[in-house]
């Protein structure tokens, strides 16, 4: 996919009152990378969901999960790679470094729109953002982009995780950060972890699992949301969020709403920007 085109327009519903904005630079303006402050980095999120809550089906037999292609569109990814230039961290996942491998999912580890590197180059950051990839097992490939570009590379996982692994990881080079109390990674030591290394910006990439520790942590500063108006269907899927309830913790305060029809075909999509009240959040 590439960037949405710059002639296209999207209608904002909120805040009131209702007018069209472009599309292009319209995640760009929020300047996430200026959000952060030392030891408290901003933290934000972007989902792709159904109108029924589906960010991805699953294939029981095959044990894998995927993003139908008729749920995706060039606006939203253009989106997403505006919020994605605006890094300096991107937390991603084992599951995803070995779909990547595998060649099931495209690569989103680097930034590589002309105009989004230059609009780094402009604002002060790195060329490309660091990557944490946050793993229970430990068990999945680098992709060669990493080392092409050279991009600082962490693994995160919990205490429990196998010794061997944590050494194999070592070996290569890799910095392992242990921030978790049993295998799985935990919100808050993890980011407290990133915030002693100096990132501000950390875009989350990495999944539902991430998404609830991170938000029942109170370590989530903005969640962005595209809603397609479509109804997915089917047994076997994922949705935002895993874990038991949330309670008050997962009340959200919505800062905008966009709209633009005909996208995905024959439907349309709301872009939502949502705060969270009892998170650290500041500017807008």
């Amino acid at each position: 996919m590439t960037r949405a085109d710059s002639t296209k327009k999207l209608l904002r519903l909120y805040p009131v009152p209702s007018q069209e904005i472009a599309i292009n630079g319209l995640y760009l303006a929020h300047r996430a990378h200026e959000l952060g402050r030392p030891g408290l980095p901003f933290v934000y999120a972007n989902f792709l969901s159904s109108l029924d809550g589906r960010i991805a089906l699953e294939d029981i037999d095959k044990g894998l999960s995927f993003i139908p292609k008729h749920l995706t569109t060039d606006s939203d990814f253009s989106l997403f790679m505006e919020l994605h230039a605006q890094a300096d961290c991107l937390i991603t996942h084992g599951g995803y470094m070995r779909a990547l491998g595998e060649k099931r999912l495209g690569n989103i580890l680097q930034v590589t729109d002309k105009d989004l590197l230059e609009w780094r180059r402009i604002n002060g950051l790195p060329e490309q953002p660091a990557i944490v990839i946050a793993s229970a097992s430990l068990n999945f490939p680098i992709h060669s982009s990493l080392l092409e570009t050279k991009q600082t590379v962490y693994i995160a996982t919990g205490r429990n995780a196998s010794p061997e692994r944590i050494r194999f990881w070592q070996a290569q080079g890799f910095p392992v950060l242990s921030a978790g109390t049993d295998r799985m990674v935990e919100g808050t030591p993890l980011l407290n972890i990133l915030a002693s290394l100096g990132l501000k910006s950390i875009y989350l990439i990495a999944g539902p699992k991430m998404l609830d520790t991170v938000v029942r942590d109170k370590q989530l500063s903005r969640l962005y949301l595209t809603l397609t108006h479509q109804l997915m269907g089917g047994n076997d899927f994922r949705t935002l969020l895993t874990g038991s309830a949330l309670g008050q913790v997962g009340n959200l305060k919505l800062e905008s709403l966009f709209l633009e029809l005909g996208s995905p075909a024959g439907a349309g999509q709301f872009f939502a920007q949502f705060s969270l009240p009892c998170c650290f959040v500041t500017g807008k």
